[in-house]
């Protein structure tokens, strides 16, 4: 009886241990299921900078003078005296016309200047002694203003058929050689020349952008805003950075009903002769954020026109919280709402997470995601 009570109470222990093990397995496979399915995610801590973006727009170049040379009278070149891209001084010949019959022309007209002078002097000394009335005189005195200025006329004319550079310069395309007929009626200039010693970069900003631009420049009236605006750089035709900044000189104080636009002009030192009339660039203007929150933009997700990034609490529960975007430059946003510094967002992988998420967070640099930080323009 006693041996048969003894096997039952070692049996039921036996049994009570066994389960006791067979739970722990259990429990602890549980917890390692558990924890296979906590996904192990990269996070951040949220910073601030201060970044230098640029907004980039397309600008034509110019010299600052930029005459067009035409032909003040009718006739066919027949010496052009310089060559494109030359460089010449005001006055100096740039081509030369023919004037074989205005010289004729003078010729005669200097002969009626002669005529004239004579019939003035032999009339002089009746009229002192009263023989013809001074009338008569007076009237040959106006014949020959008329002569001289007939004669001048065309004096003046085969003067133009020299035609002279109206500016220190740089000569641009010659668009008439010799052997073609010119006139003053010709559309085509016969060639530019320009003074490139600075250049003007002519670009455009739309409405927005304009007031935009102007309401966030330091100064009372608008003429004060333009004198703070900042320096803008060029970006050539090769993509190099042209190595002179400008200043923005003039904005037009009216928008362009066509295009609803605004035009400015920025004035470029241009000491090397780089730059020249026709050139087309890329102008940069330069925006400053100081001490801003900034976000990868990798670490943000797109749904229906807003931005997300994944926030964790002190849980290390990620949450899908919405964030307003000011501005972008290079590979990040700078925020102005929904974050703050110090605030720890997933870094990867959150086009998996949906909802509130826990996961196992692996505390990462953030310049190992955002790296590396330039200035950029778009």
């Amino acid at each position: 009886m006693k041996k048969n009570f003894y096997h039952l109470v070692t049996a039921t222990l036996l049994t009570v241990v066994l389960a006791g093990f067979s739970s722990c397995g259990e429990g602890k496979a549980d917890q390692q299921a558990a924890a296979s399915q906590t996904p192990s995610l990269p996070v951040i801590s949220l910073p601030v900078k201060t970044l230098t973006g640029y907004q980039s727009y397309p600008a034509r170049i110019e010299g600052v003078i930029n005459a067009e040379v035409y032909a003040k009278i009718s006739g066919y070149i027949t010496d052009v005296a310089v060559d494109e891209g030359q460089k010449v001084r005001k006055g100096q010949v740039l081509f030369r016309l023919e004037t074989q019959s205005l010289n004729q022309d003078a010729a005669a007209a200097k002969a009626n200047v002669n005529a004239a002078q004579v019939e003035v002097d032999k009339l002089k000394p009746l009229v002192e002694k009263n023989i013809i009335s001074e009338v008569q005189l007076e009237t040959a005195k106006a014949k020959l203003k008329q002569a001289e200025s007939a004669y001048n006329s065309i004096a003046a004319n085969i003067g133009y058929g020299t035609i002279k550079s109206p500016v220190d310069g740089y000569v641009g395309a010659i668009n008439l050689r010799a052997g073609s007929l010119v006139s003053p009626s010709s559309q085509t200039p016969l060639t530019t020349v320009s003074e490139i010693d600075k250049v003007y970069a002519y670009f455009a900003m739309n409405e927005k952008e304009y007031l935009n631009f102007i309401m966030a420049a330091d100064g009372g009236v608008r003429d004060e805003k333009i004198e703070n605006l900042p320096q803008v750089t060029l970006i050539l035709a090769n993509g190099e950075e042209y190595p002179q900044q400008g200043t923005i000189e003039t904005v037009n104080s009216q928008v362009n009903e066509n295009t609803g636009s605004v035009n400015f002009r920025a004035v470029f030192d241009n000491p090397q002769r780089l730059l020249t009339n026709g050139n087309s660039a890329t102008l940069r203007v330069p925006k400053t954020y100081t001490d801003v929150v900034v976000v990868p933009i990798e670490s943000t997700l797109e749904r229906q026109g807003s931005t997300y990034v994944y926030q964790l609490d002190a849980d290390n529960k990620a949450t899908a919280t919405e964030i307003t975007v000011k501005d972008e430059i290079n590979n990040l946003y700078i925020v102005s709402d929904g974050i703050s510094k110090g605030d720890r967002i997933v870094a990867k992988g959150i086009q998996n997470l949906r909802g509130t998420t826990t996961i196992q967070p692996q505390e990462t640099p953030f310049d190992s995601i955002a790296a590396p930080i330039k200035k950029s323009f778009r």
